[in-house]
């Protein structure tokens, strides 16, 4: 391990320099050139198959890709992190989301005292309350049961479960709706409030601290709607729990600290599905399918930690976006789902990914001089076909593409899955192969075309091909397999901060955007003519005051 910045290494340099060989193959030629092609790019790992074949590689590439995993001390930092060492250094603060999914029996230390105990007991108190919900033994204040639940969040405290839920919809009570409102805009809990019935609705407030200025402003709001029925103060302890470690906010609030579920400063909010935030999925799926969700997790993060660099899934997708974000200049990556259950995954990866990996200085304060995390991106596979798939196939950039879909459906139904599948399976092979002038002059030719129109049509009509992709796999998305599929993307994520050098567990940007809209806040608040910003800012506040008469 160097303290190197990593363009400096040697590893790096020799992919700088066998980039150069390898982007005068394309990858029909080394298909063509390898029978076994597919054979030697595959990994199976935790419920989950990797097609990595379809990338600009060969196995010169993987070992001296493998090499700079190594010269980065990989397996070191994966080990600082399982082990509860400060690996979020900015913040002097171990990243142990991975002990909220731990099956194994040996102690977790955070500053020489087992974490495991207290995880173990959120856990059985969620099953304890999920229970209590959803077999209906929990009442309302008119003592009906309840229907509906809203979880008031943001960020982690929102996409995650909001994603989790979604893809998990096949597994959710039948009589049992989750609710998500995130936006400080009042649209968003107005719309969200004309669905539910203040006698059967449960509010779940997800705040750390509960101090998060959306988050309470849209729990505030949400009390009040309560309590503008025949509702009392008394009877929001019915109707309202917390995910918070602040029990005298709770408690003020309203709400029985009985009816709180903490989590801990070492877990991350991108990072917070595993733990007590994840109270929306196990009030959907029930306990023991989170569990199970939570099991997938540990399968993934096992083989992270154990499987060597050359046969590690994690390593290696991550390796492949280094390979193509530094080397090849592609700045962007692909989601495209093939499952209208994953229809948030890609948004979900937006927030770990760019907010993880966002950073431009290494862990010790100095300006990185390479790219770092590219911009995600993407929706359902099948939609993306009718809109951005013409950008991936014909359009100027480079955009590597994962394509994810189950084998087998949860909801069989005629040719549907078939036609998924072959249009999953059809674009990863069109990207790759594209279509050259002389098979397009061969398929007009066949259909009657003239000579003339095929030379006018000629340049709109072939594609360049020669498109990267990977293609991930798992029999059916159940709790499990989406478990195993967020642990490798979480575990992906911290492979390229290791290898770039930088904090994947900080997020200065964020707060600085939560400062900067607290003082304007204040400002339009008190409805002066505004002159202390740059002067757009100022022109806008003031436009805004005047336009709705609260300009003094």
């Amino acid at each position: 391990m160097s303290n190197k910045s990593p363009v400096e290494l040697e590893q790096w340099r020799a992919l700088e320099a066998h980039q150069q060989s390898v982007a005068s193959t394309s990858l029909r030629e080394l298909f063509a050139n390898d029978a076994n092609r597919f054979e030697k790019f595959q990994l199976n790992a935790a419920g989950i198959f990797l097609d990595f074949s379809k990338n600009h590689i060969t196995q010169e590439t993987h070992q001296k890709l493998i090499a700079l995993a190594e010269a980065s001390g990989v397996q070191a930092k994966f080990k600082a992190m399982f082990s509860g060492e400060i690996v979020n250094t900015t913040e002097k603060r171990p990243v142990l989301h991975t002990a909220l999914r731990y099956q194994g029996s040996d102690p977790i230390l955070v500053e020489g005292k087992d974490v495991m105990p207290g995880v173990r007991e959120v856990l059985d108190r969620m099953r304890v309350f999920t229970q209590q919900v959803r077999d209906g033994s929990w009442t309302g204040f008119t003592g009906k049961p309840i229907t509906d639940v809203v979880n008031i969040g943001i960020g982690g405290s929102d996409l995650g479960p909001l994603m989790a839920v979604e893809a998990l919809a096949p597994f959710a009570h039948e009589l049992l709706t989750i609710h998500f409102v995130s936006n400080v805009d009042g649209s968003h809990l107005v719309s969200t409030l004309k669905k539910v019935n203040p006698e059967t609705t449960l509010f779940v407030v997800a705040s750390k601290t509960f101090t998060t200025q959306e988050t309470l402003t849209n729990a505030h709001s949400a009390r009040d709607w309560f309590l503008q029925s025949a509702a009392t103060d008394a009877d929001v302890a019915k109707h309202f729990a917390a995910l918070s470690t602040n029990a005298d906010a709770v408690s003020t609030f309203g709400i029985d600290t009985n009816n709180m579920f903490g989590f801990w400063d070492w877990v991350g909010g991108r990072y917070s599905l595993w733990s007590a935030i994840g109270l929306p999925l196990a009030l959907s799926i029930g306990m023991d399918r989170f569990e199970e969700f939570l099991s997938g997790a540990y399968e993934m993060d096992r083989h992270a930690l154990e499987a060597p660099l050359a046969e590690n899934m994690p390593v290696t997708l991550a390796l492949l976006t280094v390979w193509y974000n530094n080397f090849w200049g592609a700045p962007s990556h692909l989601i495209a789902p093939y499952d209208q259950y994953l229809h948030r995954f890609p948004a979900y990866l937006q927030q770990l990914t760019m907010e993880s990996n966002g950073k431009s200085v290494h862990h010790d304060g100095t300006v990185v001089n390479m790219a770092t995390g590219p911009v995600v991106w993407g929706e359902p596979g099948t939609n993306g076909q009718h809109a951005y798939f013409q950008l991936v196939h014909q359009g100027t950039h480079l955009i590597p593409t994962d394509f994810i879909m189950a084998m087998q459906s949860l909801n069989p139904l005629g040719i549907h899955h078939e036609l998924l599948m072959a249009n999953c399976f059809a674009q990863s092979e069109a990207l790759m192969m594209g279509k050259n002038a002389d098979e397009l002059h061969a398929e007009m030719k066949q259909s009657g075309a003239s000579e003339d129109e095929i030379g006018e049509l000629t340049g709109h009509r072939t594609f360049q091909g020669n498109r990267p992709s990977n293609t991930l796999l798992v029999q059916q998305l159940t709790p499990k397999a989406l478990g195993s599929l967020i642990a490798l993307y979480e575990q992906k994520v911290f492979v390229e901060a290791a290898i770039w050098d930088i904090n994947a567990f900080d997020q200065w940007g964020v707060e600085l955007g939560k400062a900067l809209a607290k003082s304007i806040h204040g400002e339009i608040q008190e409805g002066l003519t505004v002159k202390s910003h740059d002067a757009s800012t100022n022109g806008l506040i003031n436009r805004t005051l005047k336009l709705n008469n609260t300009l003094a």
